[in-house]
């Protein structure tokens, strides 16, 4: 979308649409491979985002995830993963509104942690994410059902991804489980250890078993995959009882693509080239990788890697663009960063989040109009809330 509809015209179905104002249930909930990212807004825009946000001066907190876009990222005052942003929020008692330039869960997690008098808004209702859908709170309540009834629910623990609803996040809260990010998932897998015999790890596979083989030297024999879509989720009893970490059949949608052909392509092509990869990838692919993590533990190693460097980033494809740009300069190390695949693939859901859902959002609130709060039920935020707060209580 390249321009934003003026706010003294009544806009149509459509405009309200691409401006945020609706959400359209049959939107992408993946991603796409156009070949490239979608075009800038128009430049009119920043103008006006620049002059709503000083109008509302320190009522106001942008939040920006890594893998937004840049026109979106120049407005955040500040850039995080989602946990990171969450918290980032709740520090910020005196911001009246938080504006969340992220995806669903995340505004949700903003909400649970700050206060009663904060207001939450997400630009864009349509940006969700697909591996947090890919787990339902009535599913998750069938799994446990079934974990019941093979007789080894009193013994496994929950461990849920900080990317999942906050409905998830209470029923992990309400069983006794954790959260845990990317970078301290290897913690959360041990504590839940402590506590129980099994760990139920939702809703991402690759996360899960990653963090149990790679960091904690179990065999992949010791997982199984639980499909939500199947009787008994695909498992027998026995196969239940056997196994210590159960997997959610769930995924991220981008990091899902990439596989090993990526790996041995970017090999081939660059010689010398680091593999680093998020640890959302397929096993194959991150035990095929030399470096495995977080987004910030990416942000980091490239900011410590030596001059003249070569490296295949495997995560967003807007955090890969935005690295290579910061690094490519004599200055900067002349570090040469690539995307792992071919394929040029975004997260569509997180690019819903552009200039003009943005400046429609705030020139809303700086006219007094609260637009797209979320809002969690204070039931689910408590239980989630103690999830959370088991997290921040890791070792």
């Amino acid at each position: 979308m390249t321009t934003a509809q003026p706010l003294d015209v009544q806009p149509s179905p459509l405009a309200l649409l691409l401006l945020g104002r609706e959400a359209d249930p049959r939107s992408e909930r993946g991603v796409e491979c156009p070949g490239d990212l979608p075009a800038p807004s128009d430049p009119d825009l920043v103008e006006r985002a620049r002059a709503a946000k000083a109008r509302l001066g320190d009522k106001v907190f942008v939040l920006g995830h890594h893998y937004q876009r840049d026109e979106v990222i120049e407005f955040a005052d500040v850039t995080g993963d989602s946990f990171k942003l969450a918290r980032d929020a709740a520090a910020r008692p005196g911001a009246e509104y938080i504006v969340f330039c992220g995806v669903h869960f995340m505004a949700e997690s903003a909400d649970i942690l700050t206060g009663d008098d904060q207001q939450v808004v997400l630009p864009d209702l349509a940006a969700g994410c697909s591996m947090a859908d890919m787990a339902t709170a009535e599913q998750v309540a069938e799994c446990w059902d079934v974990l019941t009834d093979a007789g080894v629910a009193g013994t496994t623990v929950p461990v849920s991804y900080m990317n999942s609803s906050a409905d998830i996040k209470a029923f992990t809260g309400k069983h006794g489980g954790t959260i845990c990010t990317s970078s301290n998932a290897e913690r959360a897998l041990k504590w839940a250890f402590e506590q129980g015999e099994k760990v139920l790890f939702l809703p991402d596979q690759h996360l899960g078993r990653n963090t149990a083989v790679r960091d904690l030297g179990l065999s992949l024999d010791d997982c199984v995959l639980y499909n939500p879509h199947k009787p008994g989720g695909g498992l027998t009893a026995d196969e239940l009882r056997a196994a210590k970490v159960i997997l959610w059949r769930g995924h991220c949608s981008v990091h899902g693509r990439f596989s090993l052909e990526s790996v041995r392509d970017v090999r081939e092509r660059i010689p010398g080239v680091n593999v680093l990869v998020h640890p959302e990838c397929r096993h194959e692919v991150v035990a095929a990788a030399d470096l495995v993590g977080s987004t910030e533990y990416i942000i980091k190693t490239l900011e410590a890697a030596p001059a003249g460097s070569k490296w295949a980033i495997g995560t967003e494809l807007n955090l890969v663009r935005r690295l290579a740009n910061r690094f490519a300069d004599e200055a900067a190390g002349n570090k040469e960063i690539v995307f792992l695949d071919k394929t040029v693939c975004f997260c569509s859901t997180m690019n819903r989040i552009d200039l003009p859902h943005l400046v429609w959002a705030l020139e809303s609130l700086a006219d007094g109009k609260v637009v797209n709060r979320i809002e969690v039920d204070p039931e689910v935020a408590a239980f989630s809330k103690l999830a959370l707060e088991r997290m921040l209580a890791l070792p």
